[in-house]
């Protein structure tokens, strides 16, 4: 479950009062290994998702940062010049030592009762902070530079698909079983602009995780990605997760039978009265057919989610009988739109 380890537990709560900086806590290697643990304890997921955040290697390339309470993240450098992106490095794992020493022992933890999961930004995704200098609504800067520094922007993001492919590999080296690429803010591109500026940099990545990796899952997630399906299907992820806002029967359709899909609760009925997740839930997975599906949110957990629906999810999914569910169906076989 995305963001499954977070704000919403008491537990992690109270760890956050003795460790106020988000940057120590998902720095830290003790704590990254008892917040990633915490739900893992309390629900017993299929997966475990390393606490980390899809930021924390920018330093390791030469990007410092910061998080504030009220801003988030804050890059007081935003790198928009030639000469700014020539003053980048490669990526410096020694200065992520904390997330490998944190996989190896979350690794030897859940000793194989459930899958270990890494995940990174996409280079569009993480180039929006790195150029915009932290969130922003309107993306102005980045989207300008397409236009108006195109040479830049594409030095960038090569640089970034180069260090996240190697951020990736050390996730894997160091104990991850499958890998999720979050390309969060890419569904705010028109859909040929992701073509152009996002895209070749995701499977860029793909290509060479395939060559390094080729038993690891690649998961790719893009919110807002309902007008982007259909281009995403060759990118070469195995998996692709789909947000609340497609209909989870449709995107089957779009995508066909070939790749695997992933999601996509609507993470808000999880403030639902029980009976109503638990029908939500059966609609979804009767929506993404018998085969090649992940349940999943459609995003992360929300601030506030009760405890008790999130194990009420993971309590219904475990009840799930695939023989019974889809009894008298015969799985169609669907082909990708071309």
């Amino acid at each position: 479950m995305m963001r499954q380890a977070g704000r919403y537990m008491a537990a992690y709560q109270a760890l956050a009062k003795r460790h106020p900086s988000f940057r120590e806590r998902s720095e830290t290697t003790d704590l990254i290994v008892d917040i990633t643990l915490q739900p893992w304890h309390a629900f017993a997921p299929d997966g475990v998702i390393l606490f980390s955040d899809i930021l924390t290697p920018l330093p390791a390339i030469g990007v410092p940062f910061d998080i504030s309470d009220s801003k988030g993240p804050v890059i007081q450098s935003p790198v928009r010049s030639e000469e700014q992106v020539r003053e980048l490095v490669p990526i410096d794992l020694d200065k992520l030592q904390f997330v490998g020493e944190s996989l190896k022992i979350l690794r030897s933890e859940i000793d194989g009762k459930a899958t270990l999961l890494g995940f990174v930004g996409a280079p569009w995704t993480i180039a929006t902070y790195v150029v915009e200098g932290g969130m922003t609504n309107t993306y102005t800067n980045i989207k300008s530079m397409c236009h108006t520094a195109p040479n830049v922007l594409r030095g960038l993001l090569s640089h970034l698909a180069e260090a996240i492919s190697d951020y990736i590999i050390y996730q894997v080296n160091s104990g991850a079983q499958c890998i999720q690429i979050f390309d969060s803010w890419g569904g705010q591109l028109p859909p040929h602009v992701w073509e152009q500026w996002s895209k070749p940099y995701i499977k860029q990545i793909v290509n060479k995780i395939k060559i390094k990796c080729p038993h690891v899952p690649l998961v790719l997630y893009i919110n807002g990605n309902g007008g982007l399906l259909e281009r995403m299907t060759d990118t070469g992820a195995d998996v692709i997760g789909l947000d609340w806002t497609v209909d989870m029967a449709d995107g089957r359709r779009r995508l066909g039978n070939r790749i695997s899909v992933q999601g996509n609760v609507d993470p808000a009925f999880l403030f639902s009265p029980l009976p109503v997740l638990t029908d939500e839930i059966h609609r979804v997975v009767k929506s993404a057919g018998p085969k090649g599906h992940i349940l999943n949110l459609g995003h992360g957990v929300l601030v506030k989610t009760p405890e008790e629906a999130v194990a009420h999810f993971f309590d219904v999914t475990r009840s799930l009988r695939y023989d019974t569910l889809f009894q008298g169906c015969v799985a169609e076989e669907l082909e990708p739109v071309a």
